[in-house]
C-alpha cells in the first residue's frame, strides 16, 4: 500500500498561498526598482540641467530662457520628491508583504515537515512489517527442517 498524506489538499492550498504571496512581493519589488530607476534618471537630468545652466550663465542669455530652465528644474525636483514618496510607500508595502509571505512560507514548510515525518514513520512501519514477514518465513522453515 502506498503512502498517502491525509493533509495533501491542505498542503497544496498552503503552497498556492505561498506562491501568491511571493508573486505579490516580487511585484512590489519590481515596482520599487522601476521607481528607483526613474529617480536615477531624474537625478541625471537635474545634473545635466545644472551643467547646461552653468554654461549658459557664462554667456549673455535672455532672462526668459533662464526662467524656463528654472521652471524645468523645479518641475524635476517636484517629480523627484513625488517619486521618493512613492518609493517610501512601496518600501512600507514590501515590508508588510514580506511578513505575509514569511508567514505563508512558514505554514507551508510546517505541512511539508509533517508530511516528511509521516512518510518516514510509514516507511519505517513498512520496513518493520517486511522484516517481520521475512522473520516469520525463516522461523516457519526452520521449524519444518
Amino acid at each position: 500500500m502506498a503512502f498517502r498524506f491525509t493533509l495533501a489538499t491542505v498542503l497544496r492550498f498552503r503552497e498556492s498561498i505561498e506562491t501568491r504571496e511571493e508573486r505579490a512581493l516580487r511585484k512590489i519589488q519590481l515596482e520599487m526598482a522601476r521607481v528607483s530607476r526613474q529617480i536615477d534618471e531624474i537625478d541625471a537630468n537635474i545634473a545635466q540641467a545644472q551643467n547646461a545652466r552653468n554654461q549658459l550663465l557664462q554667456q549673455p542669455t535672455p532672462a526668459g530662457q533662464l526662467q524656463a530652465m528654472l521652471w524645468e528644474a523645479q518641475g524635476a525636483v517636484e517629480k523627484r520628491k513625488t517619486l521618493l514618496q512613492t518609493l517610501h510607500v512601496l518600501e512600507q508595502q514590501r515590508s508588510k508583504q514580506l511578513q505575509v509571505y514569511q508567514a505563508a512560507h512558514r505554514d507551508h514548510e510546517t505541512l511539508i515537515n509533517l508530511a516528511d515525518e509521516q512518510r518516514a514513520a510509514y516507511e519505517l512501519a513498512e520496513a518493520r512489517a517486511q522484516q517481520k514477514y521475512l522473520d516469520d518465513i525463516f522461523i516457519a522453515r526452520h521449524h519444518r527442517g
